[in-house]
């Protein structure tokens, strides 16, 4: 229960990160970030990228090699020591070992064999640094999350877990998650991941050649596969040399050969993998062919599932992929079932709670029960741009929605009116007023098109941003100091 509490937690920090701009129509921000996962690393036998100089306040500091309080015996008691620094940051003993705990849970939860506590040690270390190296540069840029979107957020997921605030409250202590750390952790998730789009997401580019080209390979066959995908990265450094290079190499075929010899390959990702999904066991579920890089793809079309590729080389280090299933995909349509239909929103804000918003439009929908007209309660209640064209949305492609919006919105036949419904932005009352099935219009073939195309770089360009942070962030270890 509370791994899938903490998957969805990130996921929802994941989605919050990028904007709202879209929230009137209960429509999807147009940055959403398929596929992505939590930043992370994976160990090195030294740090991995090239030497960094220590800011000036630690080189004028001594090293520290522990903090200690004295008790009301006179006694000095050794409580915590620093195991990492990271620019002018530490990283000590009892944070680390919160983490390991954390992910130590995750994994068994997830039946994934686990590493050696060494490895997973020196594994969750890498993936703090990482983290807190984000952070970092995200408040040293000006990326904040104040306490009121992070109580929403809280909120939020307590709800989706249908859990009062206080229920949830009550299974994180239960299961050895104090409350103000979960909540520290989320507020650094959604930073991150606003740090992400900002600086990954917003800047990918998708030439009108690259989308002649996609739409031209659609025609010669449609790209109609999904692969269930594992996945190790060993990473190189930007500026490697050749002996650092041939190292990752000997760990990327280390970790091949023990794969072929039947270890668990998810356990070989949290041993080896640097990337993010590294300690999710490498996992990255289910992609479709046509938003997978090309890379990935010239392999995939010569495996069955079960099969584990051969070490392949890209700019972000070494890749090794299992295959763990494929299936056929409804990829590539050309033709689409659309909803015409209308809404109303009630938003909820610091003044209207969600019972408010959700009793308001009870009593709106009894209304309609009762002959009232739903263009003309839309026009005069729906906090919606579209209420000026009583909450009319216009014809409507799968997707377009948000999930909830577009359950709840498939599941009416024409002419009913749907319960109050929750979503990201508030409250909804929808009608269908009409569907068909059409044609996809070539100006919407092309924006699905740029869409796919963006996906298929989003991953690669996030590692190759993470790389280059890493070389340029100041890392001491001092993990084996006792």
């Amino acid at each position: 229960m509370i791994d899938r509490i903490i998957r969805g937690a990130t996921i929802l920090a994941l989605a919050l990160g990028a904007g709202v701009a879209h929230a009137q129509l209960g429509l999807k921000p147009p940055s959403a970030q398929p596929g992505a996962a939590p930043p992370g690393a994976a160990p090195q036998s030294e740090a991995p990228g090239p030497a960094t100089s220590p800011p000036a306040a630690l080189r004028a500091a001594p090293p520290v090699a522990a903090t200690r309080s004295t008790g009301t015996s006179g006694r000095s008691a050794l409580l915590d020591r620093v195991v990492a620094v990271v620019n002018a940051d530490v990283i000590t003993k009892r944070e680390l070992d919160n983490r390991v705990q954390l992910f130590t849970q995750q994994l068994r939860q997830q039946k994934v064999p686990l590493p050696t506590q060494e490895i997973l040690e020196k594994q969750v270390l890498e993936r703090t640094i990482m983290d807190r190296a984000q952070l970092q540069f995200a408040r040293d840029t000006g990326i904040r999350v104040d306490d009121l979107v992070l109580d929403r957020t809280v909120a939020r997921i307590a709800e989706q877990n249908r859990l009062s605030l206080p229920e949830f409250r009550a299974l994180l202590e239960r299961d050895g998650i104090p409350y103000d750390r979960f909540r520290e952790d989320l507020r650094g998730e959604i930073t991150i991941s606003r740090l992400r789009e900002r600086e990954v997401d917003s800047r990918i580019q998708v030439s009108d050649t690259e989308i002649d080209g996609f739409l031209e390979d659609q025609k010669a066959g449609p790209q109609n596969v999904e692969y269930n995908l594992r996945h190790i990265l060993v990473r190189v450094p930007e500026q490697a040399t050749p002996d650092q290079i041939e190292r990752q190499l000997s760990r990327a075929r280390q970790a091949r050969q023990q794969a072929a010899a039947g270890t668990d390959f998810a356990q070989l990702a949290v041993s080896f993998s640097d990337a993010p999904d590294a300690l999710q066991g490498g996992v990255l579920g289910w992609r479709q062919r046509d938003r997978l890089p090309e890379l990935f793809t010239a392999m995939l079309d010569k495996m069955n599932p079960g099969d584990v590729s051969d070490v392949v080389r890209s700019p972000a280090g070494f890749h090794i992929v299992k295959l763990e299933d494929k299936r056929g995909a409804s990829a590539g349509a050309r033709q689409v079932e659309q909803t015409h239909a209308r809404h109303i929103l009630a938003r909820t804000s610091e003044v209207v709670s969600e019972a408010e918003a959700r009793r308001k439009l009870t009593l709106l929908r009894e209304r309609l029960r009762d002959g009232a007209d739903f263009g003309d309660l839309a026009r005069l209640n729906s906090d919606d741009p579209s209420a000026a064209r009583g909450g009319d949305l216009g014809w409507i492609y799968p997707g377009d929605t948000v999930p909830e919006f577009e359950r709840a919105m498939n599941a009416l036949k024409i002419g009913d009116i749907s319960d109050p419904v929750k979503s990201p932005f508030g409250w909804h009352l929808i009608e269908v007023m009409e569907r068909r099935t059409a044609d996809v219009a070539p100006d919407r073939q092309r924006l699905e098109a740029r869409r796919v195309l963006a996906e298929r770089k989003v991953d690669e360009t996030y590692q190759e941003w993470l790389r280059q942070l890493r070389d340029r962030t100041y890392v001491e270890y001092r993990l084996e100091e006792r």
